[in-house]
């Protein structure tokens, strides 16, 4: 067993789940992948993540409504889920945080402090000095 962080991304963009992947690799993450809510539920049956970035606008279910469902099962209530979104408008993060998730970052990702920020997210972490965790991408809105 791996004392390195598993986090599950949920993407259908191939080059942001190559991007995601390798900033999360480089930085000590293990990475797991899903491109739509059927392959993500396929991974949580295989391994339980430590944190999920969910794309909100997904093929079939979207991520949002994978989180209310996710949040609603006893088997995956407890995992932290983090909105990955290009949207960061007014009332989004409302948006994210009602159906779950416990804040989100906004895409395009910063190379430079997207893992600083995901690991800001993980349940047993320490405390980031940066800002405050649901607001952490509000930059520019």
């Amino acid at each position: 067993m791996s004392s390195q962080p598993l986090v599950l991304v949920v993407e259908d963009n191939e080059v942001n789940q190559l991007l995601t992947a390798s900033v999360l690799e480089r930085e000590g993450f293990q990475v797991d992948l899903a491109c739509d809510s059927t392959q993500a539920m396929e991974r949580l049956r295989e391994r339980t993540p430590e944190l999920i970035l969910m794309d909100v606008q997904l093929p079939g279910m979207d991520g949002l409504a994978l989180t209310r469902r996710l949040k609603t099962d006893p088997a995956t209530a407890q995992i932290t889920i983090v909105a990955l979104t290009a949207h960061a408008m007014t009332g989004d993060r409302e948006q994210t945080l009602a159906a779950g998730c416990a804040g989100y970052i906004s895409k395009p990702i910063d190379t430079r402090t997207f893992a600083g920020q995901v690991r800001a997210f993980l349940p047993r972490s320490a405390p980031d000095p940066g800002p405050a965790r649901t607001d952490a991408t509000l930059s520019g809105t």
